[in-house]
């Protein structure tokens, strides 16, 4: 049985996180809810079969890497300085705030100075997953609000990272050691530091010319599995080999992994690949919480869960709102943030695992996180639903109106390095289809972002000054980044293939409004292509023959007035037929409007 049980704790937790994330979302509940539950299943807390506590620590502590891979690569350095003004002195004032009134709370129950400290950070620092999701079913990542809260929550993250580092130096001492005295701590936290800054210099300076440059090889061979593999590989090597040879901590290294190639032309394309890895391995981190979550926390300490949650719900969202009023910026503002803060996710529990583990944290603080994030992720739709009545509300009372009115008129808004695009036109493929329509886009000055999955084609329309997103059209996070909520159309300059129904159902489903036209080869990819929501197929076949057929006529003496009519009847008439098949193949319930 012992040879099992690694299959089984997989199938167990995959099982289990599927089948209660779909009841989660039956219930409008946030997947992550469902996820802890099924670790709660398998756990020994509960009856029935209880997974291995060690092989689930294991996997989590591959999830844990990734997590941060995923983060890293998708760090911007750009969006950081663009909202430095707010960002860095706001995040940091807040998360003291925070750790402060958990440091409090912790006193109270009387866990100590230093389970404080760690637990008031747990409590401080929000999910950038909850985040980025509610601002973009809300369309505001794009928004002045959205890029402060991103900015924001990039500030936390670098805070965690921090903690990662520092906490190990400050644990309780094992097996009976000494508590090290304020200098030998000291001497530790600096060497410590130092390891960790020989590491990242030599990421940051070897890591950031050689990865990309040995993934960028890869990635020309066309081969998606070794591309997928290659970024895997290079994000659990470093992770662990960090662990090996500096002392680092495997997420650090991870995040570092992933720093190194956000800055490079792959980060779009490596998030996308091995996003579906990510996301399984993340689940399975997240079961092995719910393992550690003991429910007899409910009734044993339900007002240390209260508050908690009133540190997170409460504590931090007037924090921000306070700190941001004092920065000038509007009430909408404000709340955004506020609203952003109002949850705590995946880092605070990294944070408290890694508390418990050294020894910091009593137990019982895991299942307060864990049933804090529940209650605080449940509840955060709510907090952005909150918004506008409350600014409604500010801007009615006089006083308040005049206190959180910015001053300085649109001085107060930060200006973006790299503004997101809005009314454009979406390229797909830049060979010689898309080159002669970026042309065309460029002679009558109406922007446009190329998509390409060639390194080289997106090189090639890079140095001739067009913006660029290298990756798989048929990724939805690919279109995202070239804006395709906010696009006017999306043009498929790419010989059409079993991917192209893909990519048009998805931008349709992002952007219904999308003006979606295609490049086909014949009769049967035109009827495809317009039977999923395409405006205009443009058919190789139908074009060669109609420009033949134009040619042969006109070399009889037709006169052009009655030539011209004729051949856009045949257009017509085979447009038509296009539109008949088409409705024919989908049905009438199955359509999408053209």
């Amino acid at each position: 049985m012992h040879e099992t049980q690694l299959i089984s704790m997989i199938a167990a937790g995959l099982g289990l996180a599927f089948a209660l994330g779909l009841l989660a979302a039956r219930l409008k509940l946030p997947l992550l809810v469902g996820y802890l539950a099924a670790g709660l299943a398998i756990g020994p807390f509960t009856p029935g079969f209880v997974a291995d506590k060690s092989l689930a620590s294991q996997l989590s502590e591959i999830g844990v890497s990734l997590l941060m891979f995923g983060v890293g690569l998708h760090f911007s350095i750009r969006d950081l300085l663009s909202v430095r003004a707010i960002a860095i002195p706001g995040a940091l004032v807040q998360i003291a705030v925070a750790t402060l009134l958990g440091a409090f709370l912790s006193h109270l129950w009387g866990w100590g100075l230093a389970a404080g400290l760690v637990f008031g950070l747990c409590l401080s620092v929000a999910s950038t997953v909850v985040l980025l999701r509610a601002l973009s079913e809300r369309g505001e990542l794009d928004s002045v609000n959205g890029r402060i809260a991103v900015g924001w929550l990039i500030v936390e993250d670098l805070v965690t990272v921090a903690a990662l580092v520092a906490l190990p130096v400050f644990a309780l001492p094992q097996d009976g050691g000494h508590s090290p005295g304020a200098g030998e701590a000291a001497m530790t936290l600096l060497a410590t530091f130092a390891k960790v800054a020989v590491f990242a210099a030599l990421m940051l300076v070897v890591g950031k010319k050689l990865i990309p440059k040995v993934l960028g090889r890869v990635a020309r061979s066309r081969s998606k599995e070794l591309f997928t593999i290659g970024v895997l590989a290079t994000a659990l090597g470093i992770a662990f080999g960090s662990s090996a040879l500096f002392g680092v901590s495997p997420a650090l290294g991870a995040f570092f992994a992933g720093v190194v190639l956000s800055e490079s032309d792959l980060a779009y394309h490596a998030g996308a690949e091995t996003r579906p890895v990510q996301d399984a391995f993340t689940v399975l981190f997240f079961v092995a919480i719910g393992m550690l979550f003991n429910p007899a926390v409910l009734t044993t300490h339900p007002l240390h869960l209260v508050a908690a949650l009133g540190v997170v719900l409460v504590g931090k969202s007037v924090a921000a709102f306070l700190i941001v009023v004092l920065f000038k910026q509007t009430a909408a503002t404000a709340l955004t943030i506020s609203a952003s803060l109002a949850q705590i996710g995946e880092f605070s529990f990294v944070l408290v695992a890694l508390g418990i583990h050294l020894g910091i944290l009593p137990t019982e603080a895991l299942s307060i996180v864990v049933a804090t994030a529940i209650a605080s992720i449940t509840l955060n739709p709510a907090a952005f639903r909150c918004i506008g009545p409350i600014e409604r509300l500010l801007s009615a009372k006089r006083l308040t109106a005049r206190l959180i009115a910015p001053r300085g008129g649109s001085a107060a808004e930060p200006v973006w390095a790299d503004s997101p695009m809005s009314n454009h036109v979406i390229v797909v493929g830049y060979g010689g289809v898309g080159r002669t329509v970026t042309k065309a886009l460029v002679g009558e000055l109406i922007p446009f972002v190329v998509v390409d999955a060639d390194s080289e084609a997106c090189h090639a329309a890079r140095r001739e000054g067009h913006r660029t997103v290298f990756g798989d059209a048929t990724r939805p996070e690919i279109l995202r980044h070239a804006d395709v909520m906010t696009a006017r159309q999306l043009v498929l300059a790419v010989p059409a293939s079993a991917a192209t129904s893909s990519v048009v159902a998805s931008a349709r489903e992002t952007n219904p409004g999308l003006v979606v036209s295609v490049r086909t080869h014949d009769l049967a990819e035109a009827v495809a292509a317009h039977s999923v929501g395409a405006e205009r197929v443009v058919s190789a076949e139908l074009e060669l023959a109609l420009q033949l057929a134009h040619f042969a006529l006109e070399s009889h003496g037709r006169p052009p007035g009655r030539l011209e009519g004729t051949i856009e009847d045949l257009r017509a008439s085979e447009m038509n037929e296009i539109a008949r098949l088409s409705e024919e193949r989908r049905g009438p319930r199955e359509g999408l409007p053209i």
